[in-house]
């Protein structure tokens, strides 16, 4: 790694804990005096900054409260796009990520719960975000297995996300100390769509002795 991508790195870094303890401060206000009643200037000023510093990086209040997802999506991006292996897998592993990222600021996740569940629109914004997500692990699937049917990648992008966001909304809700090893367990019971792979169903009495049985399902492959 050379000197100016570590520069890169560190000052990515650096921007990424800033946003997130702006997110903090305008959370804490959404909390306390209510999302709409909670200006531009008040979370400024919580969180020790100029007006013109917060529109600098964010557009607008709707924007604090996923702006830790623009840094978790561009994470996954950058990993998915430099890691080799089995593609399935680096998807299950982008969303560990995810998840264990979420958990290291476990607080932020809760507060930003409490206040999406209050106001639609933020909802509405909610839905789009976990789309970016899966449009994210779609393509990438796409990319690297071009061969497979794009039912079968939307299928399981879908259930990735659905598991991780399932899992996520219990821990911040209190429910469940789950943690990545739950959550990689349960990535590894979604299947993977294998392409040109046939299903074989075989229906047997149910007295038949297993060894007739393998006998029968051997002579029936053996002439697909």
């Amino acid at each position: 790694m050379t000197i100016d991508e570590s520069a890169r790195i560190r000052a990515g870094a650096d921007t990424a804990r800033f946003r997130l303890a702006v997110v903090e401060q305008a959370l804490l206000l959404f909390a306390e005096k209510g999302y709409e009643a909670t200006t531009v200037d008040e979370i400024a000023e919580a969180a020790g900054i100029s007006r013109r510093t917060f529109f600098r990086q964010f557009r607008s209040k709707e924007d604090v409260i996923f702006a830790d997802h623009e840094s978790q999506l561009a994470q996954a991006a950058a990993f998915l796009d430099g890691s080799d292996g089995d593609p399935w897998e680096l998807v299950c592993s982008a969303v560990v990520q995810v998840f264990e990222r979420f958990t290291q600021w476990r607080e932020i996740a809760a507060r930003r719960y409490r206040v999406v569940r209050q106001v639609p629109a933020l909802r509405e914004r909610e839905i789009v975000t976990v789309f970016r997500y899966e449009r994210l692990f779609t393509d990438f699937l796409r990319e690297r297995l071009p061969e497979v049917p794009d039912l079968s990648r939307v299928q399981f992008t879908a259930a990735v996300t659905a598991t991780h966001n399932y899992l996520l909304r219990r821990m911040v809700r209190g429910e469940s100390d789950a943690g990545a090893a739950d959550l990689r367990q349960e990535l590894a019971a979604i299947p993977r769509g294998a392409p040109g792979e046939e299903m074989v169903v075989a229906v047997f009495p149910r007295g038949m002795a297993p060894r007739r049985v393998a006998d029968l399902v051997t002579r029936q492959l053996g002439s697909l």
